[in-house]
């Protein structure tokens, strides 16, 4: 269980330590379980109360990918055992990995991701809370939840909510892959570094006079992130989502779920295999997802951090009871034969009450498992 990450702590020039975690299951491409969030989240919390740890560094194994997301094959197995309730095991999973994004959110001390290659679903609620976010010439970034029933979760509500008009609601209906200028645009990373530059950046690290003031802190990583983006900045890539931002803006107007997709179906994608893919997944995509993310960002829109988190385990444990999540990993990583049976055909069919059940607490007053999720 231990070596599902790997903690070592890197000692600084002037005798400070910078505390480094690395996802550690490369073969499922650092895919989040619960042996990782609960081996994480007591070191995270002890390198916080360390006076001698100065900064954390987050990455993953391999060459191929941060995080590519939660294990949701294990979360089917539990589904399929109990059909039409709530698997303990996934309110368990759900309340503990958002309780390890919004420490990172809220962490005391400068805390870098290093977001190289895949970095997908459960890898974006990592990143996103990150106070240095990095992206690099392999870095594919998505929330590609419409393709198996769930919708755009660990913390989704909140940074596809401050994305420039209508991006957010895109990429969460459409599950689009952003590159590393994609993942600039729309404020999910900070900097761009070359993944060749990585060991360079980390002797640089080591170099600077570290202290316990977190500004002065905060200032000189910040100073040494610019400096190697300011300097590898022709290597960013075109932002295909910047290119579509006037489209993007008209569908931040729509008021249904379904008038949104007509939109993105509508965009012209002749010669742009990006937008193309985006369409066609959205077209097969789960109808009960895609309303998900429009009424999420609808219902998040004023809400803080915490309670976004509040009202996403409650859907995520809804989903866990509906049977849409469990069919939709079903078809796309259990059998493998990518024909889910979607509850129903099309966005506009799905019913209201359906819609407002997802949002409904299934717990009494008070007991809700995030409650004091902020308050501490």
């Amino acid at each position: 269980m231990s070596d599902c990450v790997i903690f070592q702590e890197r000692t600084t020039k002037n005798g400070m330590k910078i505390g480094h975690a690395t996802l550690n299951r490369p073969s499922a491409l650092n895919a989040l379980n619960m042996d990782m969030i609960q081996v994480l989240m007591p070191q995270l919390l002890a390198w916080q109360q360390s006076a001698d740890i100065c900064m954390v560094i987050l990455d993953g194994a391999g060459e191929k990918g941060l995080c590519a997301g939660g294990d949701v094959v294990a979360m089917h197995n539990a589904m399929a055992s109990n059909p039409k309730t709530m698997p303990a095991s996934l309110q368990t999973f759900f309340s503990e990995e958002y309780q390890l994004d919004f420490l990172i959110h809220t962490y005391a001390k400068p805390f870098v991701v290093w977001g190289a290659g895949i970095v997908m679903g459960g890898g974006m609620g990592l990143m996103n809370g990150g106070s240095h976010r990095i992206v690099t010439d392999t870095s594919r970034l998505a929330m590609p939840e419409i393709n198996i029933g769930l919708y755009p979760d660990v913390g989704g509500s909140w940074f596809l909510n401050h994305m420039p008009p209508g991006c957010g609601v895109f990429l969460g209906m459409t599950g689009a892959s952003m590159n590393a200028s994609d993942a600039l645009y729309v404020n999910m990373a900070d900097y761009f570094i070359p993944n060749d530059l990585k060991n360079q950046w980390l002797t640089r690290l080591e170099d600077l006079p570290w202290s316990q003031d977190r500004a002065a802190n905060d200032d000189q990583l910040s100073v040494l992130c610019a400096d190697l983006h300011q300097q590898q900045q022709d290597l960013l890539p075109q932002s295909k989502v910047q290119a579509l931002q006037d489209d993007l803006s008209a569908l931040a107007s729509e008021t249904t779920a379904a008038g949104v997709a007509k939109r993105i179906l509508a965009l012209n994608a002749d010669d742009d295999k990006w937008l193309d893919k985006a369409q066609k997944t959205l077209q097969a995509g789960s109808p009960i997802s895609a309303s998900l993310v429009f009424k999420q960002l609808q219902n998040g829109r004023n809400l803080t951090l915490a309670q976004c988190f509040e009202m996403e385990l409650i859907m995520s444990c809804r989903c866990g009871e509906f049977g849409e999540f469990q069919e939709g990993v079903r078809a796309l990583l259990v059998d493998k034969d990518h024909q889910p049976k979607w509850r129903y055909a099309t966005i506009d069919s799905v019913p209201n009450e359906t819609m407002q059940w997802f949002f409904d607490s299934p717990w009494q007053d008070n007991t809700h498992p995030l409650r004091h999720l902020g308050k501490e």
